[in-house]
């Protein structure tokens, strides 16, 4: 498109795990140029974290007086602003709630003006990543040619979102210029408050996952006989369903399940430690993850069907597929998608059929297949998806 863009959202360039926004941004500096703006920090953050070496640099631009622009390539910028958030979610009143949070937005915006001032940044798309709150006046405060506004997340089903966000973002994604999601669940959300909504599918850096590059077998996994029906990802209470792994392990103890993530609290507790044929394996790099992934005869994506996961696009699907895996997850309209490359289950019991199918039906010629299919879910194709839902909003009236 050859334009200046501005990049907000709900996560910071220095942010440690992946970012669809980070690989958003990265993709679009390709032919245009970026400014991604970390968010401010608000009042509660700068005391509660202080001690964090992030948020000690943070707080160095603030005492500096000056926010400060760091060149992440030739025509991408990355911001940190040098304004301080009033902390403004426990308000309950909507109007005082609103009140201050025009404040924050104002004080965003000098910053984010500042800087496009200093990169000579003109007429300029505002590309929103869920920022509900600090982003909501943005539009009129900045004043962009195209406002955009990404869902990625069904955000206003958690709880620190839910008490504003029910009302403010429905607000939000009516104002924009377009909405864009990354799963038709989400997509057909954004749709009942503004007709130009846009499904515009998910990047995965597929790259990384390789198989004809995986030769080596992780000791952790050496020892345990097949098949291995594995899981890779945060064990999450909240986002996977413990009870169909219990059925799985306690109904086919011929199998062995192996589990490869950091555990919260409900799966540390959990029966799943006192079975035999389940392993947990831990957390690992991203580098290893492939290895893990290759040695697993079914892969698996057990999702929690709640307000919170029912619209999200599971990445990792890809990741399984792009590796050849046969593929056993909750049936969601989200997983749509991926009907023809894998098997959907409703609940536990179809779980185990499902899995006996991948394991049965599983040929090279549809490794091939799923690795083909995997391969088009690229940042590129998101990118360009997110072009023509631009140019597809310009032209109606």
């Amino acid at each position: 498109m050859k334009r200046d863009i501005v990049i907000i959202g709900i996560q910071a360039w220095d942010i440690e795990i992946g970012s669809n926004c980070k690989n958003i941004a990265l993709e679009l500096s390709k032919t245009n140029r970026v400014l991604y703006v970390n968010y401010p920090l608000d009042r509660i953050t700068r005391y509660r974290q202080r001690r964090s070496e992030k948020i000690k640099r943070r707080i160095q631009f603030l005492k500096r007086g000056s926010s400060e622009i760091v060149e992440i390539s030739p025509s991408l910028w990355n911001l940190y602003p040098s304004t301080i958030l009033e902390s403004i979610n426990w308000i309950g009143n909507p109007r005082i709630f609103d009140f201050f949070n025009y404040i924050n937005n104002k004080r965003y915006s000098r910053q984010i003006k500042l800087a496009m001032d200093t990169l000579g940044f003109s007429n300029i798309i505002l590309f929103n990543d869920s920022d509900m709150f600090r982003g909501f006046y943005l539009k009129e405060l900045l004043m962009p040619e195209t406002y955009i506004y990404y869902t990625r997340d069904n955000l206003v089903a958690v709880d620190y979102w839910k008490k504003h966000g029910v009302r403010v973002e429905a607000l939000h994604m009516k104002k924009a210029d377009l909405v864009v999601a990354n799963s038709t669940f989400l997509a057909a959300l954004a749709q009942k408050y503004n007709p130009q909504s846009y499904y515009v599918g998910q990047g995965c850096d597929v790259g990384q996952f390789d198989r004809n590059k995986v030769t080596a077998v992780p000791k952790d996994v050496a020892n345990i006989p097949g098949p291995i029906i594995g899981y890779i990802g945060a064990l999450l209470s909240l986002r996977l369903d413990l009870e169909v792994l219990e059925y799985i392990a306690e109904n086919r103890p011929e199998w062995n399940l192996v589990l490869v993530g950091p555990e919260d609290d409900a799966f540390k507790a959990s029966r799943l430690h006192q079975l035999s044929n389940v392993h947990f394996l831990g957390n690992k790099t991203a580098d290893e993850l492939p290895s893990y992934l290759g040695c697993f005869d079914v892969a698996i994506n057990p999702q929690v069907i709640n307000p919170v996961t029912i619209g999200n696009y599971p990445r990792k699907i890809d990741e399984y597929l792009v590796m050849g895996k046969p593929t056993v997850a909750t049936r969601t309209e989200a997983m749509s998608v991926f009907a023809d490359y894998t098997y959907l289950a409703k609940n536990m019991e179809e779980f185990i059929i499902c899995i006996e199918k991948a394991l049965e039906e599983d040929t090279e010629e549809r490794r091939q297949q799923r690795e083909m299919f995997a391969k088009q879910h690229t940042w590129e194709n998101n990118v360009k998806e997110i072009v023509i839902a631009i140019k597809k909003a310009k032209h109606q009236p």
